[in-house]
């Protein structure tokens, strides 16, 4: 392979590989459908051209063939008259126009025959634009699609690196640590109320066990849980809140309910 043929292959398949990255499905489908027009158009001023052509050979004809008739009774007529010569000229005139209304009849049927298949190939073209249209219609309509889809996906693609997508996670960590702290808070604060409980609770029972081993060493009995050790003086009482001893009645009028 010579050097000038592998250059000019090169030079070819990179000026295809242009072209077809530079083709758009709608503007070539469009481009096609106003070229098919166009050869429509032509086609038909070639139909009409011909049927005009036709029409003509076919005026030519008929006046041919009158002027044959028409010398043929002029012949007969001087024949009649003893003009022989003036016959023998008519008939002559005749002839001639019998022979053109002939060769114009062998050319109307030739131009007959050509004017009926470029009808046909008119009807076929144009039965090919209307079906070339309805599938341009369809294939534009999957090409808006195929380009949507494209451009979601490249859409759907970079939604993960995005800035924006970024900043909603952020935002969805920091809530859930927002919310989190907020449990935790909550889990803290009920543990102490519950050991605040349970230390008013359990305090009773301690003092109560410890003076029983007091007792119990002294031989004596165990004193009562509310009684106060020896020596000690009675504890100031508190100043009473209305409100909390009417609260504290009401609890206990429930408790002997149940």
């Amino acid at each position: 392979m010579g050097l000038f043929d592998r250059v000019s292959r090169v030079v070819r398949s990179n000026l295809n590989a242009a072209v077809s990255s530079a083709e758009d499905p709608e503007k070539i489908l469009d481009q096609a459908i106003i070229d098919m027009q166009e050869d429509l158009v032509n086609m038909r001023q070639a139909v009409a051209q011909a049927i005009a052509s036709q029409k003509r050979v076919e005026r030519q004809a008929e006046q041919a063939q009158s002027a044959a008739t028409s010398w043929q009774q002029r012949a007969q007529l001087a024949l009649q008259k003893g003009q022989e010569d003036l016959a023998r000229e008519a008939l002559v005139r005749k002839k001639t126009q019998a022979e053109t209304a002939n060769a114009l009849k062998a050319q109307l049927e030739q131009q007959s025959a050509s004017v009926s298949t470029i009808k046909r190939q008119l009807i076929g073209l144009e039965s090919k634009i209307s079906e070339a249209k309805t599938k341009k219609d369809m294939l534009k309509a999957r090409a808006s699609a195929a380009k949507a889809n494209e451009q979601l996906q490249k859409t759907v693609g970079t939604l993960g690196t995005s800035s924006a997508m970024g900043a909603f996670e952020r935002m969805e960590d920091k809530v859930l640590q927002m919310e989190a702290s907020g449990e935790a808070a909550a889990e803290l604060a009920g543990a102490d109320l519950e050991s605040q409980f349970a230390r008013l609770e359990s305090g009773d029972d301690v003092d109560y066990e410890l003076e029983a081993m007091k007792a119990q060493m002294l031989g004596g009995s165990a004193p009562a849980q509310e009684a106060l050790p020896a020596g000690d003086e009675p504890a100031v009482a508190p100043p009473k809140d209305e409100a909390v001893d009417a609260e504290l009645e009401a609890l206990k009028s429930e408790l002997d309910s149940l």
